[in-house]
């Protein structure tokens, strides 16, 4: 997407409810990779490696540098949803070894 010149509020909004969108859109994309990910794990350790979390946010604020945006808001961004991501990689390996 490209940011485009809006002439008034009410444009500027609707751009932004379109990147909104957009953004929910690529969460759900990133969940479902999530969701298969699990199948290749062999432990729940493994779900939760510190130094994978610890790798993603790193290049998520080195984007967010790149971009200027807030390294500290991309942190706590990326923080949040790795949280929320890691239960439904848990839940989803627990289901995948249920016989």
């Amino acid at each position: 997407m490209k940011m485009i010149e809006c002439n008034t509020l009410e444009e500027a909004r609707n751009e932004i409810d379109k990147v909104d969108e957009v953004i929910v859109e690529m969460i759900a994309l990133r969940n479902d990779y999530i969701k298969q990910i699990a199948k290749f794990k062999t432990s729940i350790d493994e779900i939760k490696s510190d130094e994978r979390i610890a790798d993603v946010v790193a290049r998520a604020r080195t984007k967010a540098i790149d971009l200027d945006l807030s390294p500290n808001l991309i942190n706590d961004i990326f923080i949040r949803l790795i949280d929320e991501m890691v239960e439904t990689e848990v839940a989803e390996f627990r289901n995948s070894k249920v016989f």
